[in-house]
Order: C-alpha cells, then structure tokens, then sequence
C-alpha cells in the first residue's frame, strides 16, 4: 500500500490534524489495516477501496481500533484523491453510512474540501456517566454553560458535548487517560468534544481521544459535524448558517473547521477544510 500523510484543517503543515491516506487498499485485511495505523501513529488513517460503481468505500483506523467515521481523515483523502485524479464529487462509503465530499480549488490556488455527514441526532447522557465524565476530566458542574446543555451528539461517531463556561476551563485540561479510555468504550463514545462559545457562531473545542490511544485530537471534523447538528436540533443556533471551530491551539497545532448547518432537520451537516502533504 502506498501510504500518503496529510495535514487536514490547516493550510501550515505544523498546524492542523495529521491523517494517512491509502487510495488504493484493494485486498488489504483488517490486521494489515490496523497494523499500518499503528506505525502510522496518527490518530487515523483512511483506507479506500475503488469499487466499480464509481464511489469509494471508505474505513478508518486508529492505531489501536476501526471507528466507523472520520472527518479530517475524510478531508485528507478528499484532497489526496483531488490532487491526482482532479476536482469535483466523490461518493463515499463509511460504516456510518453514505457520505460526499466535494472539493474545488480556492482563488490562491488551495484545494478545499466539503464532506456532508450522514444526518445527526442526539441523545441524553446519562447523570451518572455525567458525573464521572466530569470527574475525570476535573471539572465541576458549575464550570458549565448552561446555555450548551450536556448532550451525546452523533453525525458518524458519537461525541459527548461538553461546553465550559470560561476559555480559561477549555484551556486548562489534564485528564485520566485510563479512566475516560475505559468510559468511552463502556459508552462507545469516539472522542469527547469540549467546547467554549465565543461569540453566536464561533467557537473553540478541544477533543479527548483515549480510545484512539491520543490524548488530544487538534481537529475533529466528524465532532465538529455532530456539534452543528446538535446546535441546530436544540435551537441553539439560527440556519441556514456557517459556524466557525477553532481547534488545535491549546496544543501547538492551531485548526480551523467551518461548519455548515441546513435549515432541515433531516440533513446532513456540511464540514470544510484544507489540507497540504506532508
């Protein structure tokens, strides 16, 4: 397999989310799969197989386990994809379910790549999990906005939805690995996404990644896709309208992911980025 290296949601190689691509994985087993995420060592690589209708199916590997979406991964590949076979639609096959990813050229020449998730929902996270959730991350429930209830959010994988009330709290984060690794996969949950309200339609996240076996995910499109759709099934924002998350700096890799959020309820939530090789 040739295995290509980009960097997704950042136009600078030093910012931004590392992922593998391999475009062409036809034949590859699961072990063969795993075994190259792991020396690899991003927190995922994508592996697509061409199939003869003319989409790709499409799987994610972290280094210790398949998830069943990834969103930079998908940016990465939309690119990689672009950068040899030219711009325009891709049809993609996920465990999660159908997605597309459109990628064009900007005016300085940039390619950009647009994936719409399946459709998102949520669902409650239970007090309890609530209580260790925070406990091992050391926040208190007062830390909390309580205008960006708790919520589980899913538009592919599923992401808790933490948002503390001060930059401050997002900015200072020392967790458990063991403990939240072990509540996630009790709970099936991919990443935890914490997240601080700038402004009506900017915001800052950072994510957990324990199951991965990374502490911090610098940019999580499948989060940032699952975080529209949750704003918009709770009124929380007003669409048609495009969000801006801000990823990645508390950690030395500054990320931006522009969300698009449809009006329906039953559609897809748009998330765009750049990516470069590495």
């Amino acid at each position: 397999m040739e295995i290509l290296r980009y960097v997704a949601f950042s136009t600078d190689p030093k910012g931004g989310n590392p992922a593998g691509v391999v475009l062409d994985a036809t034949g590859a087993a699961d072990t063969a799969m795993l075994a190259t995420a792991a020396e690899v060592g991003y927190s995922e690589t994508a592996f697509v197989v061409p199939s003869g209708d003319g989409a790709l199916d499409v799987r994610y590997f972290s280094p210790l386990a398949e998830v069943p979406f990834c969103g930079h991964a998908t940016i990465a590949t939309a690119v990689a994809h672009a950068q040899r076979h030219g711009t325009g639609r891709l049809r993609l096959r996920t465990a999660a379910g159908p997605v597309t990813v459109t990628t064009d050229r900007a005016a300085d020449g940039t390619l950009v790549a647009t994936l719409v998730s399946v459709a998102p929902r949520t669902a409650p996270i239970e007090e309890a999990d609530l209580a260790e959730l925070l406990a091992v991350l050391g926040w208190s429930a007062g830390e909390l906005d309580p205008a960006l209830p708790p919520r589980a959010a899913f538009a592919g994988a599923w992401h808790p939805v933490i948002a503390a009330a001060s930059r401050d709290r997002l900015a200072d984060l020392d967790y458990d690995m063991a403990a939240l690794g072990a509540l996630m996969a009790h709970r099936d949950w991919t990443t935890v996404n914490l997240v601080w309200r700038e402004s009506p339609t900017v915001f800052h996240a950072r994510n957990p990644f324990p199951p991965g076996g990374v502490v911090e995910d610098p940019a999580t499109g499948a989060a940032a896709a699952a975080f529209g759709g949750y704003l918009r099934e709770f009124g929380l924002v007003s669409p048609p309208t495009t969000l801006t998350i801000h990823q990645g700096a508390d950690m030395g890799r500054p990320s931006t992911i522009t969300v698009t959020v449809p009006a329906e309820l039953d559609t897809g939530i748009g998330v765009t980025g750049t990516a470069v090789e590495l």
